[in-house]
Order: C-alpha cells, then structure tokens, then sequence
C-alpha cells in the first residue's frame, strides 16, 4: 500500500509551479485530493504533520503580502518545514542586488525550495531556468498567482461537489489581475464557463481570445453565474485613471445585498482579499451566508501544504519532468 502511494506521487510529483498553464487536469486533480489529506490535518487536534521535517523553504516577497505570505508560512510550519522570511525592503537588494544573486545567496544556505512574489510578470519563469531549487510563484506581476486559482477553484468544488458546468463570474479590475488570469485558465480546465465583468477600461481588449465571455453589465452577469468572484481595484498598478471615482464604480459594479436580493436565485460570493468593503462588495455582502470568503483563506493553507509537499516529493524522489 505505502509503495502503491509512493509511486502516485512520483507519477504526479511537479519540477516547480509557476503558473496554471504549466498543469495538466490531473495533475490539478491530485492536488485537490492531497489537500483534501491536509485539509484533515489543520482540523485535527494536533493540526501538524512532519511531512516535510528537514526541508527548508525560503519565502522571498518583493512586494507586500499579508495573506500569501501568512498562508504559506502556516503551511510550511504545519508541514514541518524549516522557514525562512525574506523581505526585499530590509535586503541588499536596497543596494542594488540583483535577483538571482540575492536567490543564489539564500540558495548557498541550503534552502530546498523558494516562494517567490515579485512586481515583474514572467520573474518566477525566469528564475526557475537559473537557479538549481523549487521555485513556487506566489504572484508575479499582472500574469499569474497559481495557488490563489488552485484554492478559489478547491472551494468552489467544496461547495458545489464539482467545478465542472458550473458557472464563474470573475468582476472587477481584470487588466491588472494576476488572479483573474490564473482562474481562467483553471475554472477552464475543469470544465467551467467562465465570464468577465467590468469597466470597459478594465478589462483587456482581446480577453476573448481566451474562450471567455465579456458582458459589461453586472446584473446581468449575476443572473447568469453560480458563482461570483468580486476583485479589488489594484490603484497600486494603475498609472492613470481607468473610471471617474470610486462611488461610480461602486455605483455600477460594487455588489450590494439589493443586487443579490433581486436576483432569481442565490449565488455564492467569492473573493480574494484584500477587500475594499464599500467598493467591489459591501460589509453586508461580505459577511453574509452567500459568501465563502473565509472558506476561502481556510483553504488555501490546505492547498499550498499540497503544493508544498507534491514538489518536496519531486526534489526529494529526485523526479525531473
């Protein structure tokens, strides 16, 4: 049976993850049933495993987090993991430093594995072919944030059974969305439709070449969804002025319980933090049975225990994909 497992993972194990192009359907699905495992573990008494016991992973943030970065640190010391913090504004990259020698330094201190955020689209890919190490993108730029799809999807099939025919509509600031981009590709590998809502100045001109649909008026897009992921407006990427105010957006694409009373059915609410409470969703929304936001935080600490784990195998089995 142990060797049966044994070999599972080595058939599933992954080089690194750094974005949800890279994965296959099965390879989401393993993940999924894994995190099912460790979702067990963080509700059980113990909450620790000792899966990863003399590994050492290396979280290395060029931007904010406090989400991802808490997520990932209680997986990894739920895992068993060594840890170690690295913040971009108290290194020598101040002084200059570049990326891969600031990696290569952490590196030559016997780190297995590196989560990486970073404000350059495509640094996790590039670091990935220069550095002998896991590298696991915890968010580059506007491209992709593969765990934050991998956990918004995972609690979707908890609360429907499936991803599969079910109806998603991602709302908001698509064009500066890393998480928008990752979901995509993952509610679409798992079968789901997917449509994107918002400003016209938000959203990218040929996201349709995606296989995605484009509806600009959010009743109708609430009517037609199962689902709803609401996401904030990223002021900190935007370097001009995308709608005239704040209380406009939230005028015409802020989600009020009204908006959810008049619908003909009851949708569930997602969302990826931070929120803007009286922008993209009210306290009222947010708070309400319809959202799973807080299932959403739960699981995502189950989803990068699996993540972390399925490459600490493929580092450790010595598997090359």
């Amino acid at each position: 049976m142990a060797n049966r497992k044994s070999k599972e993972i080595e058939s599933t194990a992954m080089q690194h993850l750094l974005g949800i192009k890279d994965l296959d359907v099965s390879s989401i699905h393993t993940i999924f049933s894994t995190a099912d495992q460790f979702k067990r573990v963080i509700n059980s008494p113990t909450r620790k495993t000792p899966a990863l016991r003399d590994v050492t992973i290396a979280n290395v943030f060029f931007e904010n987090s406090t989400r991802t970065r808490i997520s990932f640190e209680l997986a990894e010391k739920r895992l068993g993991a060594d840890v170690v913090n690295f913040s971009s504004s108290s290194s020598s990259v101040s002084k200059g430093e570049s990326l891969i020698d600031t990696i290569n330094n952490i590196l030559s201190m016997k780190v297995d594995m590196v989560v990486l955020r970073h404000p350059s689209p495509g640094a996790c890919k590039f670091l990935a072919r220069h550095v002998n190490s896991k590298i696991i993108n915890a968010g580059d730029g506007t491209h992709e944030h593969p765990t934050q799809a991998l956990l918004d999807a995972y609690s979707i099939r908890e609360k429907f059974g499936d991803v599969e025919g079910k109806k998603i509509a991602i709302v908001g600031d698509i064009l500066h969305s890393r998480v928008a981009l990752s979901n995509i590709h993952c509610l679409q590998k798992l079968g789901a439709e997917v449509t994107l809502c918002g400003p016209k100045s938000l959203i990218p001109y040929d996201i349709e070449g995606l296989g995605v649909k484009v509806n600009y008026n959010l009743q109708e897009t609430l009517e037609w969804c199962d689902v709803a992921n609401m996401l904030r407006i990223q002021h900190e990427r935007q370097d001009v002025k995308y709608f005239p105010s704040l209380r406009e957006y939230a005028s015409l694409y802020g989600l009020t319980m009204d908006k959810l009373n008049a619908l003909s059915k009851e949708i569930t609410i997602m969302h990826p933090g931070p929120i803007n409470r009286g922008v993209e969703v009210t306290s009222e929304v947010a708070d309400s049975n319809q959202s799973i936001i807080l299932q959403q935080v739960e699981n995502g600490v189950a989803i990068r225990m699996a993540v972390l784990f399925l490459l600490a195998q493929s580092k450790l089995n010595k598997i090359i994909h």
